[in-house]
């Protein structure tokens, strides 16, 4: 496989989910109307209509919840209470308010009140099955379930009475990465804390955005047909025009935005999403749980990294993002599979294929692992006898400069579970 595809199948499985769908968030808007079935029953909202914002499905919250037969019992800031069969649950989760009508994700109303939701990404339908009604998933015996998504990436490491579990994220999922195998769901029980690289349960937030739109957007007048080669420029307008877009729909953007939304574009295609990926699973569980959510990066700092990049590696990056889009073979489809192996060889292969593009591997993976690393280096020193639960993307535990190896130069023992 050629070293650029690689490359680009790293960025997708490295970045954080919160990256890809912050930016790529202006360019998103649907070629056609998306559906929401419960129980394969369509729903015919009234009034509002379901959107994608920051990748993330939200759907009109009373429509749904009716079609859901649950009932809303009370809202606060930051979280909704809704009784379902007869059982109060409480969601989590901010509304959001778009022309006047409360929106709400739909996979933390769907998990939390017991259904299995699937994305359909060819028909843009987004199914809701309960599970206590009747469905595949839950009559199938333990012993199929238990290992339906597939190995993953964990290892353990203890010291001074604390242990770190480290997970190997795929930011980018669908639903057969699920149920996850019990050990991470044992380990996660026992967490006393969470660590991510972003929380990207905040990835909606004003901060956020505003930060969104001042490093990725030009701020002197100038458009992105003024920093790229007019070749460029064409075979970006194709893509977005192939994808229901205005091809100048990018105009204001920088070309690592371009280049992020050609991704989450490619990765659409093949079903793939920020709403299923393993860090966002493990941050919604933290949520319900109550137990703190630690940020081993920060919003601020993975779009600097972006923004830094020279002009020429902007473009080269977003060239190969287009050169690859109409390809088959889906890339990131490559990496699920790397992933539900759990393949460590093929994981460190294209690790270390980075190192052929020393700017990019410096900021991407080198400067990220040694932050991360010392602050996991710190969680296992404080004393304090907890047990954190780390989930950052797969791509930054491997090879010389991975976090496995740092750890292990400060006298870790790192076990792989």
């Amino acid at each position: 496989m050629q070293m650029k595809l690689w490359r680009k199948m790293l960025l997708s499985l490295t970045i954080s989910a919160s990256l890809l769908a912050g930016t790529s968030a202006p360019a998103m808007a649907a070629p056609q109307p998306t559906i929401v079935k419960v129980n394969d029953q369509k729903i015919d909202y009234g009034t509002g209509t379901p959107v994608i914002n920051e990748k993330t499905m939200l759907v009109p919250l009373r429509s749904t919840l009716k079609a859901m037969d649950a009932k809303l019992t009370g809202t606060t800031k930051n979280s909704i209470t809704v009784v379902v069969n007869g059982k109060s649950v409480t969601l989590q989760s901010k509304l959001t308010q778009i022309d006047g009508v409360a929106y709400v994700p739909i996979r933390i109303v769907g998990d939390a009140a017991g259904y299995k939701v699937h994305w359909d990404a060819k028909t843009r339908t987004v199914q809701m099955i309960s599970q206590n009604g009747g469905a595949a998933t839950a009559t199938a015996p333990a012993s199929e379930t238990s290992q339906a998504g597939g190995r993953g990436f964990m290892w353990e490491v203890e010291s001074n009475g604390n242990t770190v579990y480290l997970v190997g994220s795929m930011h980018l999922a669908d639903d057969s990465f699920y149920p996850l195998r019990k050990e991470y769901e044992e380990a996660f029980a026992e967490a006393d804390h969470l660590g991510v690289e972003v929380d990207i349960s905040k990835a909606a937030g004003e901060e956020q955005q505003k930060l969104v739109m001042e490093m990725g957007m030009y701020q002197d007048g100038s458009t992105i047909k003024d920093h790229i080669s007019s070749e460029t420029y064409a075979k970006l307008g194709e893509i977005l025009k192939k994808n229901g877009m205005k091809p100048d729909a990018l105009d204001p953007f920088k070309p690592w935005v371009a280049e992020v939304t050609v991704i989450t574009l490619k990765s659409a295609k093949g079903g793939y999403e920020a709403s299923a990926g393993i860090d966002l699973h493990f941050i919604q569980q933290a949520m319900e749980r109550k137990i703190p959510i630690i940020e081993l990066e920060s919003y601020e700092s993975q779009l600097s990294m972006f923004n830094n990049f020279s002009r020429e590696l902007q473009e080269k990056n977003l060239n190969t993002a287009l050169d690859h889009y109409d390809e088959e073979d889906n890339a990131i489809g490559h990496m699920a599979e790397m992933w539900k192996t759990g393949n460590e060889e093929a994981l460190l292969e294209f690790t270390n294929l980075m190192s052929g593009d020393a700017e990019y591997n410096q900021a991407m993976l080198v400067d990220r692992n040694i932050g991360m690393a010392n602050k996991i280096d710190g969680y296992l020193k404080n004393g304090k006898k907890e047990e954190y639960f780390i989930v950052v993307g797969a791509g930054h535990y491997m090879g010389e400069h991975g976090i496995i190896q740092l750890l292990e130069n400060k006298g870790y023992k790192v076990v792989r579970k």
